[in-house]
């Protein structure tokens, strides 16, 4: 850290050169931020308050929609204000402190996705052993190693970036501090920086999500053998969900990370960024929950002792 006191903050472009619409992408983020927030939160709420919903699968996405909120809390509200600010600064501390949280809660959300996929794999193919391998004290013992799996990953790569010299531009060329556009900054030899960040990016991506394959292999394997459609049917929409966010999550994540140079930040990295910061967080509640059948008698169980309306609906 002593080398890097050439600089004492960042200046985040963004999206600076868009001009006036900036006000456009203001009016956009909003309102999806807010429909982020409200909608993870009526998840954690109804999981918790809901008895029926006290299972494992509930559960992790209880877990996943709480590191979900945080993920977007470390970076939305300081994008949103930059769209409006004339001076868009952020410390250096900050800045480190931002990489930390977001690079935490970004390879925590990776790695309960894999546990989720191997959930689903326990209650299908799995039935009569589920209630063994999926028990409380497991379940509880496979989120605490995701998120501290996470962190410690994320320890590491900040570390990594923030001991290199920073003497130089301080222009983050993104709406917040991410690796590729802030390691370019350092001045000196990064190559070696790179690669260890790009082993371990392709470690906390391609390990979960090949877990995830392998587990819908088999569970696409004992589906087939259901003889009736129905209960097909039932078995593939359990999963249809989950998939979704993993393939949004895991293409947009590694179209920008599992690349060996950082020194091909552009654009087009911050229209994927937006995607996984802002869409993938946004499909959690939208797809993945609130189309739940159990999910949505449990909100109108909860809207009905509120009182807003009768328990009829």
């Amino acid at each position: 850290m002593a080398n890097s006191s050439f600089v004492t903050e960042f200046l985040l472009l963004g999206f600076s050169s868009l001009g006036e619409l900036q006000l456009v992408l203001f009016v956009v983020f909003l309102p999806l931020y807010l429909i982020i927030l409200s909608g993870n939160l009526t998840i954690i709420s109804v999981i918790h308050l809901d008895s029926n919903l006290h299972t494992p699968m509930y559960f992790f996405l209880c877990v996943l929609s709480t590191s979900e909120t945080l993920y977007t809390i470390v970076i939305l509200p300081k994008m949103l204000i930059n769209l409006f600010s004339v001076l868009r600064t952020l410390s250096f501390m900050s800045c480190a402190a931002q990489m930390f949280f977001f690079l935490g809660f970004a390879v925590t959300n990776s790695l309960l996705l894999g546990v989720m996929g191997y959930d689903r794999y326990a209650a299908i193919c799995q039935p009569l052993h589920y209630p063994i391998l999926m028990r409380w004290r497991i379940c509880a013992q496979l989120a605490l190693t995701c998120v501290v799996t996470g962190f410690l990953t994320s320890l590491l790569g900040t570390a990594l970036v923030f001991s290199l010299p920073f003497c130089g531009s301080n222009e983050v060329d993104h709406y917040f501090c991410d690796i590729s556009p802030v390691i370019r900054l350092a001045c000196a030899d990064t190559h070696i920086s790179e690669l260890i960040i790009f082993i371990g990016g392709a470690l906390v991506l391609l390990v979960p999500f090949a877990f995830i394959c392998i587990s819908y292999g088999f569970i696409v394997r004992t589906i087939l053998r259901i003889p009736s459609a129905e209960g097909k049917r039932k078995a593939f929409s359990t999963c249809a969900s989950h998939l979704t966010v993993v393939i949004v999550h895991y293409g947009c994540a590694s179209s920008v990370y599992l690349r060996p140079s950082a020194k091909h930040t552009s654009g087009k990295d911050r229209l994927v960024t937006v995607t996984y910061t802002i869409i993938t967080p946004l499909l959690n509640p939208m797809v993945y929950s609130l189309r739940n059948k159990d999910v949505q008698m449990a909100i109108r169980k909860m809207i009905a002792k509120i009182g807003l309306f009768p328990k009829s609906l």
